[in-house]
């Protein structure tokens, strides 16, 4: 843990991550929740193996480092063992996990009241309810929202998932986004134009395959195609660790905040921002890369 920020909250735990011996060539997806995470471990998993019927089993082959519901030395075992090209997720903010020089780190991010909102319908699709305080089924007192702009970045609060977490996360990858294996990604960007991601992310891992073979793969990552194979792509799916695996995939839309909060709670979160972030970076953060011309 030395010079790295400690995250521990009731699910996830970063100090896993002193059990892994990073690769050179391995490639560490790493995002706050519900801002493209499983999308960004598919792109990866396709290009990967060229292979547009492949079976990602993300939890399994891709493994999430910092959740505990594993034994992390079951986890560091798995990943020594394999021989292939690997891939790992990670929920924690770059200033908390273990930097190479060489592997690849693929930050995504969304816009924050998009992440906060598919939240909130992730947490109802969950047989385990963990955080009920923060977000009740039935809220007609805000608290929810509450919680979100007034969390921290760290401890209980950052599994949560609060504004502060998530602007935490955009930070610590900032600082480091000149790097030449620390790349940033938006959601949005990815919506508009999933051909230009898959060509991004191929050229950053040194992949390369036909026209015909990208083509078949784009089709493959496509939300419509991956939410009517939910039980393939979501995480764990068909082993019931959700209640419903297509819900996962619930609309892969924007804004399905816009008239659900009151103008107190849009000047809470205006306030934050404005306060944390410059202009040209909420921007970014909010809407990803706007073409103005």
């Amino acid at each position: 843990m030395t010079n790295r920020k400690l995250y521990l909250g009731p699910l996830t735990d970063n100090r896993r991550w002193d059990m892994v011996n990073i690769r050179p060539d391995d490639v560490l997806v790493v995002t706050p929740p519900k801002c493209g995470t499983t999308w960004m471990q598919t792109i990866v998993a396709l290009l990967l193996s060229g292979d547009p019927e492949v079976e990602t089993e993300l939890m399994v082959k891709m493994p999430w480092v910092d959740i505990r519901f594993r034994e992390m030395p079951e986890i560091a075992a798995q990943l020594e063992a394999m021989t292939h090209r690997r891939s790992m997720k990670s929920h924690t903010p770059m200033d908390g996990l273990p930097l190479d020089d060489h592997a690849h780190y693929l930050c995504v991010f969304r816009h924050p009241l998009d992440a906060h909102f598919s939240y909130r319908v992730h947490l109802r699709n969950l047989p385990i309810r963990f955080f009920d305080g923060w977000y009740p089924e039935d809220d007609p007192d805000g608290i929810t929202m509450r919680r979100f702009l007034d969390g921290g970045a760290e401890g209980f609060d950052g599994d949560a998932m609060p504004l502060a977490h998530i602007i935490r996360h955009y930070k610590a990858a900032s600082a480091l986004a000149k790097r030449p294996n620390v790349t940033m990604f938006h959601y949005a960007d990815m919506t508009r134009d999933l051909a230009a991601t898959f060509s991004k992310v191929a050229g950053l891992l040194g992949i390369v395959h036909a026209p015909d073979v990208m083509e078949q793969l784009i089709a493959a990552a496509r939300f419509d195609n991956m939410r009517a194979n939910a039980s393939r792509f979501a995480p764990s799916g068909g082993k019931g660790m959700m209640k419903s695996d297509t819900d996962f995939f619930h609309s892969g839309t924007s804004g399905k905040w816009i008239g659900n909060l009151t103008d107190q709670e849009m000047a809470a979160y205006n306030a934050q921002m404005d306060a944390q972030l410059a202009p040209k970076e909420r921007a970014w953060l909010e809407f990803g890369t706007v073409d103005k011309a």
